[in-house]
């Protein structure tokens, strides 16, 4: 099958196809990115409307929907031009008024003769005393009334889009849906009791009550599942493909490792010791291994690292371990290099700055295989960079580094281990949804040693008090991180934030004492600024938050954060992060703009009670949802137009496993079942997946 399957050319034809959809209607959709027929089949009611009838309005708490059968009775016209028509009429119990403005009183007329029955739909409430039904939703004779649903969906709009428009569009393309072969595995179907997908659909788009409209509704959970199916399975395609590749056998000794664990002050978490088993296991396995290392602020990746990188040099091969900025690989070799002395193992850095005759003799010596472990930037890409046995590669923070690049890394040495470390924590959910083509490895447990972060709330009026602790703290030889605002607009006004707070800090606390990175800035004077700051010639560093990820100065001790509720929750604790990691006892004070709102007071409440990451980031997945949490732009996250990554979290973890097992069994899809999941894949637009088993 290369092309799209027949059985799904329905719904994908011109959504002008579909009942009562013209080019202008067309063109109102697809404000909603609802452009063919499946589009609409996956855009679920999001509530509905009791429509069932009843005998009379009386003992009804107004105001409230009814669907009840008149008698009509007199009519009177508008006094004014535009103004309320209205017609008295009588149920079983009461009277009351229809109300009509702009009305045109011979369709009135025509549509509710005086003395007939009728039953009419809509919204009663009260005014002036009288109960009145303004512009019923429907107006039926008896005979016609079974029209009106008992339960009737509601659509979400956009302009030029009527209710009814949008129901009866939905029943057009439900007529449509072929009915399909399953893909979701039998047992799944059964345990979850979950209906096949045709009549899913059906009862997604016709709630009987509230209840179906529940995101834990049978029909619901797995219109969802099939999305995240897709989505994981399209993942686990992509993985296959890139693991299918032999890797070697990269078998450590121990030897190694053991003179590094043997020489630290501490003795290394449970957390640290398992995922170094989980990664020697995959090293040692021959599938490429790709692993996602994920730690909160502090959880000791360093360590996992060198400890991983040194399987790579005990088996006889080398290892890579590559950093975003040239300040971080610095940084890296600072705390990599002491570790890899007690073991004998040479490590060189290789970043942009090497010309000339020293790079030279670095490339010698890494094509020689006398550099074991080799720390750079993207540096490590050129072409005349060739290692003599690379074996592992670490790479720190994914958001700069997609799946290509792995390849790309990949084609240095014979098939290359990747291992990606980050020190976001994702709730888990999120991480499958992100990373779902990667194995996970999860430090949740601190290393010995680091202090707490005592954490305070600072109303922006108190800023001179804050800034006189900071003028004693910098006479004890103490350093502070000041972090300016986020202004969504621009960066330029940040920048002028950041100015500004940089020199009243400097009159304050004396010229050289005070340094300012932020984004407008040169790369060179950024990384020279930090420098200052890193070797301690400067006090304060004035910042956006281009400090947040992975800068490392143990004499910090105070974080300041401006206008902190501007910040999410994963951010704040990021900064926070940066404090606290030598043996001074450190503070981060959140100033914020009163009055605070009631979540950005829990926010900033939440980091007051904990320093877990982990559960940072699940309440910040609760408060703001996924696609804040990694920040839209960069998120790599899927846009899900049924599944919800709040409150279907676990489908996620079930739908990877599931992935995963199908394609051990049918690695092409060529079964039964895997047919069916190739269709949900075409379905779903995930059709380049599909390309994958052709190409690979």
């Amino acid at each position: 099958m290369t092309g799209r399957p027949p059985i799904l050319f329905p719904l994908f034809a011109d959504i002008e196809t579909l009942d009562g959809i013209g080019p202008k209607t067309a063109g109102h959709l697809a404000q909603t990115e609802i452009l063919r027929p499946r589009d609409l089949l996956f855009t679920l009611p999001y509530s509905g409307i009791d429509r069932r009838r009843v005998g009379t309005i009386r003992g009804l708490e107004l105001p409230d929907t009814a669907t009840v059968e008149v008698t009509v009775g007199a009519h009177r016209p508008a006094q004014r031009k535009g103004g309320p028509y209205r017609i008295t009429v009588e149920d079983a119990g009461t009277s009351f008024q229809l109300v009509f403005f702009h009305a045109r009183p011979d369709y009135l007329q025509r549509q509710l003769p005086t003395g007939q029955r009728r039953v009419v739909s809509g919204r009663i409430e009260f005014f002036d005393g009288i109960a009145q039904m303004v512009h019923p939703d429907h107006i039926l004779r008896p005979e016609a009334a079974g029209d009106i649903p008992a339960f009737e969906p509601v659509y979400p709009l956009t302009g030029g889009i009527t209710q009814k428009l949008m129901i009866r569009a939905a029943r057009s393309v439900l007529a449509r849906a072929p009915g399909l072969a399953e893909w979701i595995d039998p047992e799944l179907v059964r345990r979850e009791g979950w209906p096949d997908w045709q009549s899913a659909l059906t009862v997604a788009h016709a709630p009987g009550s509230l209840r179906d409209l529940s995101p834990d509704a049978p029909a619901r959970r797995r219109l969802a599942y099939d999305e995240l199916f897709a989505h994981q399975l399209a993942l686990a395609l992509a993985r296959s493909i890139e693991r299918r590749g032999k890797g070697r056998a990269s078998v450590a000794t121990g030897a190694l490792q053991e003179k590094v664990i043997a020489a630290l002050p501490f003795r290394p978490t449970g957390a640290q010791l398992r995922a170094v088993g989980e990664i020697s296991a995959d090293m040692a396995g021959d599938r490429r291994m790709a692993r996602l290392l994920q730690g909160d602020v502090g959880a000791g990746k360093t360590l996992v690292a060198v400890l991983a990188l040194l399987v790579a040099v005990e088996s006889g091969g080398q290892g890579v371990m590559m950093a975003p900025t040239e300040i971080l690989a610095r940084q890296h070799l600072g705390s990599v290099w002491p570790l890899a002395e007690h073991a004998g193992v040479t490590v060189e850095i290789l970043t942009g700055r090497d010309k000339g005759a020293e790079r030279k003799a670095k490339l010698a010596a890494l094509a020689r295989g006398d550099i074991q472990i080799l720390i750079g930037t993207h540096a490590v890409f050129q072409r005349d960079v060739e290692f003599s046995d690379l074996r592992l590669a670490v790479i720190d923070e994914q958001h700069r580094f997609g799946v290509a690049q792995r390849m790309e890394l990949g084609a240095k040495g014979h098939a290359v281990d990747v291992l990606v470390m980050t020190a976001t924590p994702i709730p888990r959910s999120l991480a499958l949804a992100q990373y779902g083509d990667m194995d996970l490895s999860v430090l949740d447990e601190k290393p010995p040693g680091r202090t707490p972060v005592t954490t305070a709330l600072v109303s922006a009026g108190r800023t001179d008090e804050v800034v006189r602790h900071l003028q004693r703290a910098v006479a004890e030889k103490r350093q502070a991180y000041w972090v300016c605002p986020l202004v969504e607009e621009s960066e330029v006004v940040d920048m002028t934030a950041a100015e500004d707070r940089f020199r009243h800090l400097r009159a304050i606390l004396g010229e050289g004492r005070v340094g300012l990175v932020h984004g407008q800035m040169p790369p060179a004077e950024k990384d020279a600024a930090m420098a200052r700051f890193v070797a301690g010639e400067t006090a304060v560093l004035v910042a956006t938050t281009v400090i947040e990820v992975g800068v490392d100065v143990p004499n910090a001790s105070i974080m300041v954060i401006e206008q902190a509720e501007s910040f999410g929750l994963s951010q704040l604790h990021q900064l926070r992060g940066r404090v606290g990691r030598g043996a001074a006892a450190s503070t981060c004070l959140l100033m914020y703009q009163p009055p605070l709102g009631e979540t950005a007071r829990r926010r900033l409440e939440i980091l007051r009670e904990t320093e877990d990451g982990f559960r940072i980031a699940e309440e910040d997945l609760a408060m703001r949802g996924a696609g804040d949490l990694i920040g839209t732009a960069q998120s790599g996250l899927p846009k899900f137009r049924i599944a919800d990554l709040e409150r279907q979290a676990g489908l996620m973890q079930v739908a990877q496993h599931d992935a995963r097992r199908l394609l051990a069994d049918d690695p092409v899809l060529e079964g039964p079942r895997g047919q069916a999941a190739r269709v949900l894949l075409w379905l779903m637009e995930q059709d380049k997946a599909i390309r994958l088993i052709s190409a690979g």
